[in-house]
């Protein structure tokens, strides 16, 4: 089989669409099949072993689809889920024993709930179950209050490196401060990948993650093996170990990485 390009790989942002649970149609869009199948066939010989399955825009608050995935995908993948701010205390509690770990805040597409709950909603997931929160958003929206509140979350995280060149003035203060990246979605940002990467590792070493973002839906251009290269090649050998599997098993699945 296919040599692993690292050894070690945590996928910090999957998608999986399973037509057999329900999909809504956001925007005019509606993706195509990628199964749990899909994503392994997709992943082999990357060196991937674990990873978070994010939900989209395109699946709401449907929750069926993401603990059937978990289950087959196995002990080493957690999940990401979009939930109505009226959710139970039972409800988020079984989640988290089915393997979900945070509360997605889907600001650029939609489908989650909204910016008006994110202190009340993300402190309370936080102080329920340990969970973080994290938000798709282009950074360049992000104003001062809106910063704050950020700052101030327990724990959360921004995918896709904060999307535009122009949203670093807002994301760098913010890793000052705690928050997490991940360095995925290459083929939908509007920013220089390898040197926006530097730039965070530089800021805080410990809050960079990197995904596949598969199947890269609505993105201009796919994921791409090479994506896992430039990321490798900005950084230094401990570095890329931490960013490549320690700094998002610490921040998902609580593992002790200081070693």
């Amino acid at each position: 089989m296919t040599t692993p390009a690292h050894p070690r790989i945590f996928d910090s942002h999957l998608h999986i669409i399973d037509p057999s649970h329900p999909l809504i149609e956001n925007n005019g869009f509606m993706p195509d099949p990628f199964t749990v199948a899909d994503y392994q066939a997709r992943i082999d010989g990357l060196g991937i072993a674990g990873g978070a399955v994010v939900s989209g825009s395109f699946q709401g608050f449907d929750q069926g689809y993401l603990v059937e995935a978990l289950q087959a995908l196995g002990f080493s993948y957690v999940g990401v889920t979009q939930l109505p701010p009226e959710t139970s205390d039972g409800v988020i509690k079984s989640l988290d024993e089915a393997g979900v770990k945070a509360l997605r805040f889907n600001v650029a597409r939609g489908g989650s709930a909204t910016l008006d709950d994110l202190e009340r909603f993300a402190r309370r997931v936080h102080d329920l179950v340990g969970w973080h929160s994290e938000l798709y958003i282009d950074a360049r929206t992000i104003d001062e209050n809106l910063a704050a509140k950020i700052a101030d979350l327990p724990a959360v995280s921004i995918d896709h490196l904060g999307m535009h060149a122009d949203g670093l003035r807002n994301l760098l203060p913010l890793v000052e401060r705690g928050v997490k990246v991940k360095a995925t979605g290459f083929g939908r940002v509007e920013l220089d990948p390898a040197e926006v990467v530097r730039l965070i590792v530089d800021t805080d070493p410990s809050a960079l993650m990197v995904g596949t973002d598969l199947p890269s839906t609505r993105a201009e251009r796919p994921f791409a093996d090479s994506d896992l290269e430039l990321i490798r090649d900005a950084l230094t050998p401990d570095e890329a170990d931490a960013v490549f599997w320690g700094n998002a098993a610490a921040f998902y699945l609580g593992e002790n990485t200081s070693a």
